[in-house]
Parts: structure tokens; sequence; C-alpha cells
């Protein structure tokens, strides 16, 4: 029998690896698109008659606008301002109003001031700035990934084969009929479409896998706990079936109740030391 403290005690801090702070690929990617651009803007920097030459340049490489969002950190090609003065709508994939207005907003979103103080050296550098701070906001769509990656890549090491003998994401009818098997007992009677994150066949057995890991804490991890002791005590009832879970993670310690009661009643349920120490050869035969 296991000890569920023990088991709990075990859990990670983080799974972060290496990629997870930032795609660098990603950054000078989207940074070499708009290259020539921003070097063209380059020639603003410590301009004494910046407005008159930001007029000259717009006109002579008008391509030169769709990097000003960047520049203010937005993904857009629009961007809305007001003040007393009024309101607008700036195109600036598109020059929509004239160019006196798109004057006055460089001038009142203080990148003029930017340029023309010498507050930076090079746009290209501090695109990639900016490049680099809007990607760490992806961090949490890549984090969701970490788990699946990391239960992935142990089944792939324990010799099981994508689309032969695992198959990654796979709803319940999809399971019905690549094997036909009755899941009505987990699908409300096919009312609810369920997509498991893996599913393994083995000669003998279908095991559909759940994955996940919680850094903190969150009313999300009591309700997890709930459906997934639900669902295997469901899958419980169906011949040749198995409902297996991964889970990590020190937000754990604040739903500790919960997870405890699917622990008991819950023999597939594991974490990464599980994982390192050879559970998918020994539970999936």
């Amino acid at each position: 029998m296991r000890n569920f403290n023990s088991w709990l005690n075990s859990f990670r801090d983080s799974i972060a690896d290496y990629d997870y702070y930032v795609d660098f690929e990603k950054v000078h990617r989207n940074v070499n698109k708009i290259k020539i651009e921003l070097n063209i803007l380059n020639s603003l920097i410590g301009s004494d008659n910046i407005e008159n030459m930001f007029e000259d340049l717009i006109k002579k490489y008008p391509e030169t606008l769709k990097c000003i969002p960047l520049l203010l950190a937005v993904r857009a090609n629009e961007i809305y301002a007001m003040d007393s003065d009024g309101a607008f709508t700036y195109n600036f994939k598109k020059k929509n109003l004239p160019l006196e207005q798109y004057k006055i907003f460089m001038r009142k979103t203080g990148l003029f001031d930017l340029m023309e103080k010498h507050l930076i050296n090079n746009l290209v550098d501090y695109a990639t700035g900016v490049e680099t701070g809007l990607d760490s906001n992806g961090r949490k769509n890549r984090g969701g990934h970490l788990m699946e990656d990391l239960v992935e890549s142990f089944i792939i090491k324990s010799g099981f084969i994508k689309n032969i003998n695992y198959f990654k994401e796979m709803y319940i009818h999809q399971i019905t009929d690549k094997w036909d098997v009755d899941l009505s007992a987990i699908s409300n009677q096919g009312k609810m479409e369920k997509r498991f994150d893996f599913v393994i066949k083995t000669p003998s057995m279908i095991y559909a896998i759940e994955t996940n890991f919680y850094g903190s804490g969150g009313s999300k991890l009591n309700e997890t706990a709930r459906s997934y002791k639900t669902l295997a005590l469901e899958a419980n009832t169906i011949d040749n079936f198995t409902f297996v879970w991964f889970t990590d993670g020190k937000g754990w310690t604040k739903a500790r109740n919960n997870l405890e009661e699917t622990f008991d009643i819950m023999k597939n349920i594991y974490n990464i030391k599980d994982l390192e120490n050879g559970i998918i050869n020994e539970v999936f035969k």
C-alpha cells in the first residue's frame, strides 16, 4: 500500500524546462520580419527635427508604420487612443488618418521622446527586448503543455509508438469507434464528449490518460480531484478499460483532502517520481 503523505511530499515545485522562459527563436523571427523597417526608423534617433523627418520618412517608406505598435508592446494593427482632444483609432497597416495625426500619436505616446532624446540606441535591439517581454506572457501556454510533454517523453522511452499503440488527444467517440468498446458509463450515455490527453493500447487493455501540473492552488484543483474520482469509479465498471491520472505540483498541498480522497479509491494515480521510477513499464502491459 502506498502512503499518501509520502507520495504528496515528493511533488515538485516546478517542471519548467530550459525552453519555458523565452522562445528566442520566435522572438528573433518576429523581429526579423520588420528588421528593415526598424533600421529605417533608426534614422530618427537623436534627430533635432524629428517631426519633419518622420513625415518625410513615412511618405517615402509608408511600410515603416507597421513597426510602431510593437514599439509600444502592442500586437495589433490598430491602436485606440483618446484624450481631451478627441478619440482616434490608428491603423498602422494601412494609414487611415492624416499624417499629422500620426505625428500627434508619436508625440503623445512618448515615442518621439524615446528617439529624439536618444534614450535608445537601436530600434532593432529595442524591439528584441519588447518581443522578449511579450513572449514571457506565453509562459502560461507553454506551462500548460509541460506535464503533457513530460509524460509523453516517458511513454516514448518505454517503447510505445505514436499512432501505433499510443495516441494523443483522443475523444471518447474515437476510442469507441477504433476499438468497439462501450464507454457510455463515462460519457453519460453518450451525452458527454470527453477528450483524454493520451490513450495507450496494449493487447489486453485500453488505458485512457489525463495529465496536469499545478504549481499553485485554487478552486480548480478540488474540482479536478472530484471529477477524476468520479471518472475512475465509472471507468472501473468497463471491461478492458483503465483510467490513469498523472499529476504533480505543490499546488496540491492546498487541496490535499480532495486529492487524498481520490488517491484512496483510485489505483492508477501517479506523479513525476513514479514516472522516473518506471511506473509506465510496470502498469501498461
